[in-house]
């Protein structure tokens, strides 16, 4: 094992254990950053998919705007 690996392991153990939750918590978070950089979207691949659910988006809005013009009468 690498000494910095040693040293390390030497100052985790001398943290309390609210520090050594703080460190956890930290790692966990470079773990999800790490993540996240790794997922890249092609724009072309929003444009895709936009232009794919845009009619079902379309039609799910003007069915529900029937209920809330009712909802609207309803509350005058």
């Amino acid at each position: 094992m690498s000494t910095a690996i040693e040293a390390l392991k030497q100052d985790l153990d001398l943290l309390t254990d609210d520090e050594r939750q703080q460190v956890s918590d930290f790692i966990a978070f470079l773990k999800f950053r790490h993540r996240r950089h790794r997922l890249t979207i092609d724009p072309s691949q929003l444009a895709a998919l936009a232009g794919e659910f845009a009619a079902e988006d379309r039609m799910l809005a003007e069915a529900g705007i029937d209920d809330y013009a009712a909802m609207l009468v309803l509350e005058d």
